[in-house]
This record gives structure tokens, sequence and C-alpha cells, in this order.
């Protein structure tokens, strides 16, 4: 018997490396669970989470095709840089605005539509992707600030949701994974100089992380051992944060 049989769980970003890693955790402790990502080639619900009309339809979906809503993991992101993503000064206004909706709003807007259905169904958990870059400030090779500044966004309203919702049944925590082996990093991942820092940022392993390793805590986090634990902020990073 899985520990989330029977319950249903909404994963956004389900085709990345974190987001299919939630997937397949999910799914192995027995949870239905409804896909959205805009990937080519995805094969379940495509969405752009950053326009109100289809975040609620993915959601309505979701609850609809399942008939309740349990877990909702939101591991849909982007990387700036190729949009102008850097130090304040130099950050371009387009890739602000791409970042903070691709990055921030889309949770919102997950969580808006979402929410009322968790409440419904009894109370449920809600987990949030973040970042390290989120905790500490990024240097010379972590400076991309509308990065940062949008998933510091996401642990002030992962704390806000669970204050606000936790009387409902409603739990809601984040995760802060460091550098972790994904298409999404592969400048960080493939960097020698990045590399050749990881002793220092990961001084657990000196090597990155793996999405299974984001994957165990958002499974922690969704089901019933985590039954006391909200607004928590779980940096999965290796060590980066403890310093």
């Amino acid at each position: 018997m899985g520990q989330l049989d029977g319950q249903v769980a909404l994963v956004t970003g389900a085709a990345g490396g974190i987001g299919g890693a939630a997937v397949l955790a999910l799914e192995g402790e027995g949870a239905e669970v409804f896909g959205v990502d805009l990937a080519d080639g995805f094969s379940g619900w495509h969405a752009d989470l950053t326009d109100a009309a289809e975040a609620e339809g993915a959601v309505m979906a979701a609850a609809e095709r399942h008939g309740r809503l349990d877990v909702v993991v939101t591991a849909a992101g982007i990387s700036g840089r190729r949009y102008g993503d850097g130090p304040v000064h130099a950050c371009t206004e387009d890739a602000w605005d791409r970042v903070l909706a691709g990055n921030l709003k889309s949770v919102f807007l997950t969580c808006k539509y979402a929410i009322p259905h968790l409440v419904e169904a009894g109370g449920g958990s809600i987990v949030n992707i973040s970042s390290v870059v989120g905790l500490v400030g990024g240097d010379e090779d972590f400076g991309t600030h509308a990065y940062g500044a949008s998933k510091g966004g996401v642990i002030a309203l992962t704390r806000g949701i669970a204050v606000y919702y936790g009387p409902q049944g409603v739990r809601c925590n984040v995760v802060c994974p460091g550098v972790i082996d994904t298409p999404m990093a592969f400048r960080s991942v493939g960097d020698p100089k990045i590399r050749a820092r990881l002793r220092d940022l990961h001084p657990l392993t000196a090597q990155p992380g793996l999405p299974e390793d984001v994957a165990a805590a958002v499974l922690y986090l969704a089901g019933p051992e985590s039954s006391f634990v909200t607004g928590a902020v779980l940096p999965v990073d290796g060590g980066w944060t403890a310093r």
C-alpha cells in the first residue's frame, strides 16, 4: 500500500527534470498524477500557467478528471538569462517581467485555483519549488537577480498560504534546491568554474544534486509523514545554505 493511495496530485512542470522526478515519486506511492507543462511532445495537459484562464483550466481539468485534488506540486519555472536576466543594473525589463511571471505568477495562479479544491477535499498539501538563490544572494556566478527575486517571492507566498489556509486543513511548504543536474541547469552543471566551486557550494558531496533528491523531499512534504509540517523551507542543497 502506498502512502498516497487514493489521492490526486497536480504537478506543474511535469516534463522537466524535477517535475518529472516528482511525478514518478508520487505515482510510486499510489497517487493519481495530473501533469501540466508547455513542453513540445509532452503527453499531459498543456497550459501557460502565467495566464489566469489557462491556469484555471488546468486545475479544473485535473479536478474534473479525477474527482478531487489532494496534492499540488509547483515545479514549473524558467531561467531568464536568454532574456537578459543578470545583476540588477544589467537585468533587462523584459527579463524581469518574464521571470517573475514564469516563476512567481505561475505559482500564485496555480495555488489560487487549486486551494478551493483542496479545501473541498478536506485539506491537502501544496509543495512549491523555489531555489537556494531565493535564500542567499547570487554572486558573480549566480547573479540573476530577477530569478532570485522570483524564488524569494515563492518562499514568502508559501508562508502566507500556510498561515492563512492552515485552519482549513491546507499545508503549504517549499523546497529550495541547490545545483541540480537537470536540463534547465545545464549552464551551471557544465561550467568548469562552477563545477570547481561545488566543494564549497555543496560540501556534502561536491557534486550536483539529482532530481530524485528533490523529489524525495517533495514526497515527504506531500505525504502523511509531514502532517504537522507547514510553512517550512526545506533546502535540498548539499549544505550550501548551512554555511
